[in-house]
């Protein structure tokens, strides 16, 4: 396994390998290819910022049974996708802000994949060939919006609204690793990644069908069951595997309104 990712020198975001306690830095982002600079920075020297800087981020829905059947929904016959914007993006370690304090927001987390080379109608058979690597990812909901509005982008989209991190792991096997969230040290989520309805390379193929994916877009592959509301002071710790846990903290983004009824 390599593990890559972005990283803050002096304002200015950089892309390296991380190997031990060394950032070996690459002229480009790593999803570009591996052009190394040739100069070695240790991880104390730079601050880590978001492993990934997508063209769109790809989200799918109801890709585990037991969520399915939680969320009161059935299955669709194909994955179900849909767009969440970049700008919704939040590195490890910062915090979630709630856009509507007065709303159920909801945690959910996901394995999720870096597309690294362009691909459009691609088959299943060769999907895994367009992926650079893989990473972890929370998909934040608010659910009073996703009723009302009868669609997902927008409660999905706010800032803050997609936790990715701390990197991305190229030459890894992801059939079949454990999926877990924790909430303030509480088991909420866990699962395996073998228990998705459509693999990686089956909803990589179903999403390029007359849609181009570029370097560096991302796709979320759905979440586990137990998924639940977030609250401010909350802390989020969502894992894949042994790979370092994802760390996110919980706030309002302004006070919430008063019922007025």
């Amino acid at each position: 396994m390599r593990t890559f990712g972005g990283f803050l020198s002096h304002g200015a975001r950089v892309y390296g390998e991380v190997r031990g306690d060394e950032i070996h830095l690459l002229t480009r982002p790593f999803w570009l290819g591996l052009d190394f600079s040739g100069e070695k920075r240790s991880l104390g020297e730079l601050t880590l910022d978001l492993p990934v800087a997508p063209s769109k981020v790809i989200a799918v829905g109801l890709n585990y049974s037991d969520h399915i059947k939680e969320m009161q929904r059935s299955e669709i016959g194909s994955p179900l996708i849909w767009f969440k914007a970049p700008s919704s993006l939040l590195p490890h370690e910062c915090t979630i802000q709630i856009a509507y304090p007065e709303h159920k927001t909801d945690f959910e987390t996901e394995l999720a994949v870096v597309i690294g080379r362009p691909g459009k109608n691609v088959t299943v058979e060769r999907a895994l060939d367009h992926v650079f690597g893989y990473t972890i990812a929370e998909d934040i909901s608010d659910r009073d919006l996703q009723k009302s509005e009868k669609q997902f982008s927008r409660c999905k989209s706010f800032d803050t609204y997609t936790p990715v991190g701390p990197f991305v792991y190229s030459e890894v096997e992801t059939g079949d690793l454990e999926i877990s969230l924790r909430q303030n040290g509480e088991i909420r989520q866990s699962a395996r990644t073998s228990q998705m309805i459509y693999s990686v390379a089956e909803i990589v193929s179903f999403a390029s069908q007359e849609l181009t994916l570029l370097p560096g877009d991302l796709i979320l592959t759905g979440t586990p069951s137990g998924v639940g509301p977030i609250s401010p002071g909350d802390e989020l710790v969502a894992t894949v595997g042994d790979w370092p846990a994802l760390r996110n903290r919980v706030e309002n983004c302004r006070p919430a309104k008063k019922n007025l009824a």
